[in-house]
């Protein structure tokens, strides 16, 4: 059924098209959708205009946020580790204190986006970052470059959960993870890119004063951070706070994108975070699966990210043979992972498609921990990619689909993303130098990851059945003896509402 079809005919629980069975607000009375209809066509064409801004907005933003945080390893092997006495297991100290700072970030990030508003709070961090990346350019010690990393980890902290709430404010349940893999496949473009800019742009004659040139790895993080900073500025001129200020709708498509989310659930969109919504998310038994497995997913996405220009360097290539090298695994892992998340929406399930593309993960690093041969090896990080990279998405957007109502939402993104982020620490950690050039230790930690991910994708899809299963059976009725408010702010936890597997 579409919206117009039900809008004058609706009970407190209706279903969406391709969407589970989802709760409304326990008084139909009040919902604005009483007295507006609109057809299915003009529900299509808002959601294609959105389409063509909202997530090309998100996806270049997180493409520049992971850009500025993975170039330190290109600019390891063009020069940075001598030049800053980068020895033993200083650049793993480098990359560790930009994920533990970033990971105390990412919640009271979200709950001031939440306050505040995208169109200026999200464009600020960007900003930020981006002059981070630029001053790293001008750091001449190992401690110059912690200091730069934390500060770092300060400003994107914030990004990834900011986005993926400020994508959910736009989309439905079941539009959710195409859009959401599409912006977080930036990771991977963002590595495609990186390997080729990290080779023009370390070319760059030196330039700059006397006291201070700037050459190979110091141009990397220069102009990088520069591009960052204008496209940060420019931002707020196209971001939209809500679908009620979206500048390229209609009046009539604006109303049209505001209410054709308000049968998501029955709460305000413009809720304000309480901490009774923050104890919600804790509780939320579905958000430990993701965070979980985002957190084994995060082990190789960061890690691999971070130390592929040195694992490719230690197979006997050169910097710039290993830079380049770094691009076509990462423009395998955008393609498969978009595509992942087009059929995962289609299809409205999560868990099955993130257990299924372990299993070239999990050769991949079989490949990688007892394989001799080069070039069997790099065949092996193909597999990785390809099997890892549609994971992140995946977890984030599962936990997304399960948390409501939009208060409550927020949290769950970051909070999900928090946990997660703990696995990008240990991720710095397992390629240390002492291991090279095979790193055993790394890719066993990365096998044993990947295991995982299978068994928690295939726990959370049981829970999720069994849980929604109970619902069926009345047992969570006893929910409802409450007042009209408390109903309408039981948010996931209400009978009717049907979690996604």
């Amino acid at each position: 059924m579409t919206s117009a079809e039900t809008s004058h005919q609706r009970s407190p629980v209706t279903l969406e098209k391709g969407e589970n069975v989802l709760f409304e607000e326990a008084n139909s009375s009040d919902r604005s959708t009483d007295e507006f209809t609109w057809t299915e066509e003009e529900e299509t064409a808002v959601r294609r205009k959105l389409d063509r801004v909202i997530v090309p907005l998100t996806t270049f933003l997180y493409l520049l946020c992971f850009l500025d945080r993975a170039n330190v390893g290109n600019a390891r092997i063009q020069g940075m580790a001598k030049d800053l006495d980068l020895h033993g297991k200083r650049f793993n100290w480098v990359t560790s204190i930009f994920y533990i700072v970033y990971m105390f970030v990412e919640v009271p990030s979200n709950i001031v986006l939440k306050m505040v508003g995208p169109k200026y709070y999200l464009p600020m961090l960007v900003v930020g970052f981006g002059m981070v990346s630029l001053c790293s350019a001008f750091v001449k010690s190992f401690q110059g470059l912690l200091a730069a990393r934390a500060m770092l980890g300060v400003f994107e902290g914030g990004v990834m959960p900011g986005l993926a709430f400020f994508i959910t404010c736009f989309y439905k349940r079941n539009e959710l993870l195409f859009r959401i893999g599409i912006y977080v496949s930036a990771a991977s473009m963002a590595g495609a890119f990186g390997g080729l800019l990290a080779t023009g742009l370390s070319r760059i004659p030196p330039w700059g004063i006397e006291s201070m040139r700037i050459h190979t790895w110091r141009n990397i993080f220069f102009f990088e951070g520069l591009f960052t900073v204008l496209i940060g500025l420019g931002a707020p001129f196209l971001m939209p706070r809500s679908p009620q200020e979206c500048w390229f709708l209609t009046e009539r498509e604006r109303m049209i994108a505001t209410q054709r989310l308000v049968s998501k659930s029955g709460a305000d969109e413009n809720e304000k975070v309480e901490v009774h919504h923050v104890k919600r998310a804790v509780m939320n038994i579905t958000n430990y699966f993701c965070a979980l497995g985002f957190f084994f997913i995060n082990i190789t996405v960061q890690g691999i990210s971070l130390f592929m220009p040195t694992i490719l360097a230690d197979l006997g290539w050169k910097a710039t043979k290993a830079q380049l090298y770094t691009v076509p695994p990462y423009v395998c892992a955008c393609l498969i992972a978009i595509g992942v998340a087009f059929v995962s929406d289609k299809t409205n399930r999560r868990g099955i498609y993130l257990a299924i593309f372990t299993l070239p993960a999990i050769a991949g690093f079989s490949i990688m921990r007892w394989a001799t041969n080069p070039d069997v090896r790099y065949g092996g990080i193909f597999l990785i990619t390809i099997g890892a990279f549609p994971g992140g998405p995946g977890f984030l957007a599962w936990a997304a689909n399960n948390a409501a109502g939009p208060a409550v939402r927020s949290v769950s993104t970051a909070y999900v993303v928090t946990l997660g982020t703990a696995g990008g620490i240990l991720a710095t950690w397992t390629y240390i130098s002492d291991d090279a050039p095979k790193y055993p230790t790394g890719h066993t930690i990365n096998l044993c990851g990947q295991i995982c991910v299978l068994i928690l994708s295939c726990c959370g899809i049981a829970y999720c059945k069994w849980e929604n299963r109970q619902r069926d059976l009345g047992k969570r009725d006893h929910r409802l003896n409450a007042s009209a408010a408390q109903i309408k702010d039981l948010g996931y936890r209400h009978p009717e509402f049907r979690l996604i597997h």
